[in-house]
């Protein structure tokens, strides 16, 4: 079937469908644009015209709606539209600036405000012919008309419309259709916001990346970008959806890839205890390209909320990992009782002591000589996440060691992002016999045999 066979309603169906808006929306454009056609070729500046449109048959009737208001004194009705003054000329400008000099200074003090003064000019009742019309009036029609009521006039129909009046219904249509097809997607994306979408690299634009979304373009600026990492046009991402809102310029979608709740949010996504609600995430404390901490808990029994996470041989989190670019996680159990937590949060490294100041919030955390470096982490990162994840400003020290002890290094135990492997080292026997390599014994030289030469 081709475009010129369509029907009225069949076209509607076609538009909704085309820009998934809803078939109301296009009838209340339709009504206004034939609205609009009318009142420029038929109507009156004083009529508030409405039209009825009925897509079945494409007829259509048109009314005059004014609200019925009580009556109100000459003075406070809309006033007529002043007359064309005469051009005034420069010298009549420059008589008049110098009179309102003059009256400027001759304004005595100004007095205490009454109680009329104090009343705001929008709040006065103003009388709008073109919407309402007064109770006198309205009982001319009906006499049984009330205050508030609607009267609704049916207006001649015409036998058509004009090409100035056509195009201007066009115009209207589309412009109308375009703001429904704005709004359904502001909708749409508003509702996900917060959670993380799929979308594709478009362009570079100011140190701002353009991602390609379904029906809509969102902005990732360099704020919310992770730093070394390196963005392709048509690169596919994850991306949290961080802010929806309208701009001058129309829709405005922010996405990030450093937010920390993009963690949290895969998380969700790739690991069904989390989602289901069996395992809790407790905290996050991220760097973004870096490492992170993300504390987790349980309710249930039987449940290992650190293995739930980790997955067989580290297949969720690994897939968590490559999603963000090699970042590490490490993943915490969270405990109730905050000398654990504290402790777990500085793993890999191990807790000798620990003293907390609950009032201000403070811990002072003591480890081995061996342990202050992995406790602390490079450039103070380790001991910088776990103070975000507790909330305790947490100082790492060197416990004392007693004279004549020697610290034996430990292989620290921590839940990482990497797979675990045992570190096999290798035995050496006290005492070892040097190992010779032995040379292949030389073969003897065939005697070269001279051919002795017939006489």
């Amino acid at each position: 079937m081709s475009n010129q066979d369509l029907t009225i309603s069949q076209a509607i169906d076609l538009i909704c469908e085309e820009k998934k808006i809803s078939r109301e929306v296009v009838l209340l454009a339709i009504e206004q644009a034939l609205a609009a056609a009318y009142r420029r070729d038929y109507g009156d500046k004083l009529q508030n015209i409405k039209v009825d449109f009925n897509p079945v048959d494409g007829s259509m009737k048109v009314y005059d709606v004014k609200t019925v208001v009580e009556d109100l004194p000459p003075e406070e009705l809309e006033p007529k539209e002043p007359e064309a003054a005469e051009p005034e000329t420069e010298a009549k400008k420059t008589k008049k600036t110098k009179k309102t000099k003059k009256t400027k200074k001759e304004e005595p003090a100004p007095e205490i405000a009454t109680a009329e003064s104090e009343v705001p000019e929008e709040e006065k009742k103003r009388f709008n012919p073109k919407t309402e019309v007064q109770l006198s009036d309205a009982k001319k029609i009906d006499k049984k008309t009330k205050v508030g009521e609607i009267i609704t006039s049916e207006l001649p129909m015409p036998s058509g419309f004009g090409r100035v009046a056509a195009q201007t219904a066009k115009q209207v249509i589309v412009q109308k259709i375009r703001e429904a097809e704005r709004q359904t997607v502001f909708d749409r994306y508003k509702a996900q916001e917060g959670t993380v979408l799929n979308g594709i690299i478009q362009r570079f634009d100011r140190g701002m990346v353009m991602v390609e979304l379904p029906d809509a373009v969102a902005i990732m600026p360099g704020s919310e970008q992770i730093m070394g990492e390196r963005y392709m046009p048509n690169q596919k991402f994850k991306f949290y959806l961080q802010a929806v809102k309208q701009g001058l310029k129309g829709l405005e979608i922010i996405v990030s890839r450093r937010h920390p709740e993009i963690l949290r949010e895969l998380f969700r996504q790739e690991i069904p205890e989390i989602n289901s609600g069996a395992v809790e995430i407790k905290g996050v404390a991220r760097e973004a390209g870096s490492r992170a901490k993300v504390a987790v808990a349980t309710s249930e029994k039987g449940v290992d909320p650190v293995g739930a996470c980790i997955g067989q041989r580290g297949v969720r989190i690994q897939t968590i990992i490559s999603e963000l670019g090699g970042e590490k996680i490490d993943i915490i159990e969270w405990n109730e009782d905050i000398k654990k937590f504290i402790a777990n949060s500085l793993s890999p490294a191990k807790i000798v002591s620990l003293e907390i100041d609950e009032v201000n919030k403070k811990a002072v955390a003591k480890v081995q000589p061996d342990q202050l470096s992995l406790a602390i982490g490079r450039a103070g990162q380790n001991v910088r996440l776990a103070s975000r994840l507790t909330g305790y400003e947490i100082d790492v020290q060197q416990a004392e060691v007693p004279a004549g002890e020697t610290v034996v290094p430990t292989e620290p135990v921590a839940i990482s992002t990497e797979t675990t492997e045992k570190i096999v080292e290798p035995v050496v026997p006290a005492e070892t016999a040097p190992i010779t390599e032995e040379k292949p014994a030389k073969k003897p030289r065939a005697k070269k045999v001279k051919k002795e030469k017939a006489e």
